[in-house]
């Protein structure tokens, strides 16, 4: 009863703060957080917003530490290593898109930023352990890592998308933890919670029309924390299910983002092709063609909601599944990767053809 209390407590604190601190960040931000005004070329909305949403992310992000350690004293959450490396590394990303959003700073020093986090999660030993050299974990680490954190800030590219599709992948990585109880250390159960709670209290400004955007201090610290928890409960449970293979976790994880996988995949294919370069922004994701195909932003939103949604049920399928049932399922997952990826990429092509 008590850990019931504690799950809803926590995503109300998440939900309920988020909306607070959202609704006095509008308050005081005619100019703060709106970086680069006449810059529309790169930015879909063609009117300057603020850029505030990761504040208060990060925000509820800190609640949910300081609530835990007081309402559940007996555990110090600074004495373990895994946490302590959690909370430098989000604050070093959230630090870094702070400052991203306020001057704009040089994709290199991003780049290296977000080497240093992967670096840091990996040492705290949340790692992809999938051989047995301890370096080539620590790399694959590193770059799962900054994968993750660069799709999830090229996915916030349209009102609401990239938050909804975070929403997903935290409930897939938290009903994973339930499930199998990877790591039974509640604090990250509840991490988890009060972050789901703050993007839907954020999802309230952000919702097309945005009255605000998560800035780049969302989408590093939304980034990364899909990354840490991915790693923790979905790439860990190779070290704690024995009737799922490891192609099968992987099947998984690649279902379970199959949003922001597929969107960089477009628009890395497409640069590359322009001869372009993938890291500068522009108007060419998956969102902005379904757009230029001619869906409403409120329509793409709902279709990414279906995606994330629809992953979300299959990806833990696809664990909870015994072996006999996982080939018929593994290859159901691939069509429904392949099709998603027809249905975004052929809009591109569509577009480009008029």
């Amino acid at each position: 009863m008590f850990k019931l209390l504690s799950f809803i407590g926590f995503f109300f604190l998440g939900a309920l703060s988020s909306l607070i601190i959202n609704k006095l960040l509008l308050q005081f931000s005619e100019s703060l957080g709106i970086r680069n005004k006449n810059d529309i070329n790169i930015r879909w909305s063609n009117r300057a917003k603020p850029s505030l949403g990761g504040i208060s992310l990060f925000i509820g992000f800190l609640a949910a530490i300081i609530f835990y350690m007081i309402f559940i004293p007996t555990i110090n959450l600074f004495s373990i290593v895994e946490f302590v490396c959690l909370f430098i590394a989000v604050s070093l990303a959230f630090l870094m898109g702070l400052a991203d959003d306020a001057y704009n700073t040089k994709p290199l020093l991003k780049l290296l930023i977000q080497i240093t986090c992967g670096l840091i999660v990996a040492y705290s030993g949340i790692q992809i352990k999938i051989t047995d050299i301890y370096f080539l974990n620590v790399i694959l680490t590193t770059l799962w890592v900054v994968i993750l954190m660069n799709s999830i800030n090229m996915l916030d590219n349209m009102d609401g998308i990239a938050t909804i599709v975070c929403i997903y992948i935290l409930i897939t990585c938290l009903l994973t933890n339930i499930i199998f109880g990877v790591d039974n250390n509640s604090a990250w159960n509840l991490i988890i919670l009060t972050t789901i709670g703050s993007l839907i209290g954020f999802l309230a400004y952000n919702f097309s029309p945005a009255k605000m955007f998560m800035g780049d201090s969302g989408s590093q610290f939304l980034g990364l924390i899909c990354a840490i928890f991915s790693l923790k409960f979905l790439w860990g449970l190779n070290n704690v299910v024995s009737h799922v293979p490891l192609w099968g976790i992987l099947v998984a994880i690649i279902i379970c983002f199959v949003a922001p996988c597929i969107d960089t995949l477009t628009v890395v294919i497409n640069r590359i092709k322009n001869k372009t370069s993938p890291f500068i922004g522009g108007k060419d994701h998956t969102t902005h063609h379904l757009f230029f195909a001619g869906y409403t932003e409120r329509k793409i939103f709902y279709i990414f909601l279906i995606i994330g949604a629809s992953s979300s049920l299959l990806s833990i399928l696809l664990l909870l599944v015994d072996h006999n049932h996982l080939y018929w399922l593994s290859t159901l997952a691939i069509v429904y990767f392949v099709a998603i990826f027809y249905f975004l990429y052929r809009n591109t092509i569509l577009y480009k053809q008029n």
